[in-house]
């Protein structure tokens, strides 16, 4: 499928890697994404509506950043994303872009959790809780320290 995009143009996206939120993400409009990757080798994606051209937010794996980052997926949350395994869920937080990098923030209090298989998503409230909604992204780690995560289910965006 090809979703049309302000930012990068027509991208060329397999209809096997769209990503479903079925529950929305709060405030947004639209139940289908896709995770978008501008270069290999940048620790941030796009979660970039399949619906709408001009939506598409930054976002990124958050120990990348944070190393002693804790998840606890609500059981409700866990079942209704068909979670067995810790191992099953793919977890990325957004992230608040800005001119100026001190001025980055992401969002470690509400992270989305996709299942890697069904690529089912939600946002999730942390169990783990004393997170903040807007942390200083580079408050622990210089962005040139920052090694780029493995692939994971992002395209590259490209115009086709």
């Amino acid at each position: 499928m090809q979703i049309d995009s302000t930012r990068f143009g027509v991208v060329e996206v397999r209809e096997e890697a769209i990503l479903t939120f079925p529950d929305g993400l709060p405030g947004l409009p639209g139940e289908r994404w896709a995770l978008l990757a501008q270069s290999e080798d940048s620790p941030f994606y796009w979660l970039h509506s399949a619906e709408r051209a001009d939506l598409a937010l930054p976002v990124t794996n958050p120990w990348l950043f944070f190393g002693d980052y804790d998840v606890r997926v609500p059981d409700e949350d866990a079942r209704r994303l068909g979670l067995a395994t810790a191992d099953d869920a793919l977890i990325l937080c957004v992230v608040k872009a800005s001119e100026q990098l001190s001025e980055f923030t992401i969002n470690l209090a509400g992270p989305l959790i996709i299942h890697k298989s069904t690529l089912a998503g939600r946002q999730i409230i942390n169990d783990a809780g004393g997170y903040a909604v807007r942390q200083p992204l580079f408050a622990e780690v210089e962005l040139n320290d920052v090694q780029a995560a493995p692939s994971i289910v992002p395209i590259q965006a490209s115009a086709a």
